[in-house]
């Protein structure tokens, strides 16, 4: 009676999910893990720096380790492998397996492994099909071979919208669908007491209009473009805000002269933040802006924003979009790679900043994608998939 899923490393927005569905959900969970360097240390490219997660991960379910990096093991998201899955498959007892993908490779190892023990299968993966752009040849191979991958799914896990539509274009049939929504663990964010203290650590006064831009610097997060968009507006208006960059990452020179390049903006660079970190940064500010032009599948640090009342401008190439941004409500959307697109939207969502309630909106909207409905629907498709 347990439900069994395949991971490549502990993952901060997945682990409370499954410590949910056994812990108030009653389903007795079991993850493989390739790797432990999440927890026990790595180096991330993008970020461009060494740390491990601070939060707990691994309490609330069972949980086993093909490797560790104390042993020399996989140091990265790209070169976990599936070696010893097979062996420990048949020593576990399981009813269902959760997967998350086919990238990298150790996801499909791990599906045609999965797949020969003959229990049913689920799927709960990062689908979207407007967040990049793929040329026609692309596009056909990928969706032949996608078509025939969520076929072998006795249940597929939406976490939104474009994943529901993608879907469906290709295929699946819709009572197989269940939501269980991609989330963020609130219980580690701090009151909203912090943000005085990051308002007076850059000497920035109550009435200064804090922009904030958290992730990585790197060019599919498109960054520079939030300068140049900055740079459109008047004079008068650019000495009002302060732009805040919570993120590291090969962009941070380029980003550094480009905000003193004439006309400057007012820009302060706090560098790479683990979890328990976060939260004052979020409460200093008064805008979230996530202008990436590719591989935005979803874009978690919008749920964090609009749990901590912040209304978000974002691309529309990102994937929650549709799910979270409610144009004059919860924040603006642009057409990504634009940047007049992205200064109108800007001028329009600060016009929300002096709308009563628009903090109680954001945190009322990001509260229908919480760990629990996530819990729920995978709890669902176990349910349901594992009935007599």
């Amino acid at each position: 009676m347990t439900l069994l899923v395949i991971s490549t490393h502990p993952i901060q927005y997945q682990a409370p999910v499954y410590r949910t569905v056994q812990q108030q959900f009653g389903v007795p969970t079991t993850v493989i893990y390739a790797s432990d360097f999440s927890i026990s240390g790595y180096r991330d490219g993008e970020f461009g720096a060494s740390f491990a997660w601070d939060t707990d991960l691994l309490s609330g379910y069972t949980s086993h380790f093909l490797s560790r990096v104390a042993t020399s093991g996989p140091q990265s998201y790209a070169t976990v492998t599936a070696a010893g899955l097979a062996p420990l498959l048949k020593q576990l007892d399981f009813r269902a397996v959760l997967l998350l993908g086919y990238q990298p490779r150790f996801h499909l190892d791990a599906f045609w492994a999965a797949r020969r023990t003959g229990v049913p299968l689920l799927l709960r993966a990062e689908a979207a099909d407007r967040n990049s752009a793929r040329s026609s040849g692309k596009q056909v191979v990928r969706d032949t071979f996608l078509r025939g991958f969520y076929r072998q799914f006795a249940r597929i896990l939406t976490i939104g919208a474009e994943s529901r539509a993608h879907y469906r274009r290709l295929g699946y049939p819709e009572q197989r669908l269940i939501f269980a929504p991609y989330c963020v663990d609130t219980s580690v964010f701090a009151p909203a007491s912090g943000a005085p203290a990051i308002r007076s650590e850059f000497n920035l006064p109550n009435d200064q209009i804090v922009l904030l831009f958290s992730g990585k610097l790197v060019p599919r997060k498109a960054p520079d473009k939030l300068i140049a968009a900055l740079k459109q507006l008047p004079a008068a208006e650019r000495a009002r805000i302060t732009l805040l960059f919570l993120g590291d990452g090969e962009l941070r020179p380029t980003l550094e002269a480009a905000v003193h390049a004439e006309p400057r903006i007012d820009a302060r660079f706090v560098g790479f933040k683990n979890q328990s970190e976060l939260s004052p940064y979020y409460h200093a500010a008064d805008l979230l802006v996530l202008p990436s032009s590719s591989g935005e599948t979803w874009g978690l640090v919008v749920n964090e924003a609009l749990y901590h009342g912040v209304p978000c401008v974002v691309s529309d190439r990102v994937g929650c979009a549709p799910d979270l941004i409610q144009p004059g409500i919860t924040g603006e959307i642009f057409t990504a790679d634009a940047v007049d697109s992205l200064a109108d939207a800007l001028r329009r969502a600060f016009r929300l900043l002096d709308q009563p309630g628009t903090a109680d909106r954001c945190r009322a909207l990001v509260a229908q994608y919480s760990v629990e409905a996530a819990a729920r629907g995978l709890a669902q498709a176990y349910a349901e998939v594992t009935a007599p």
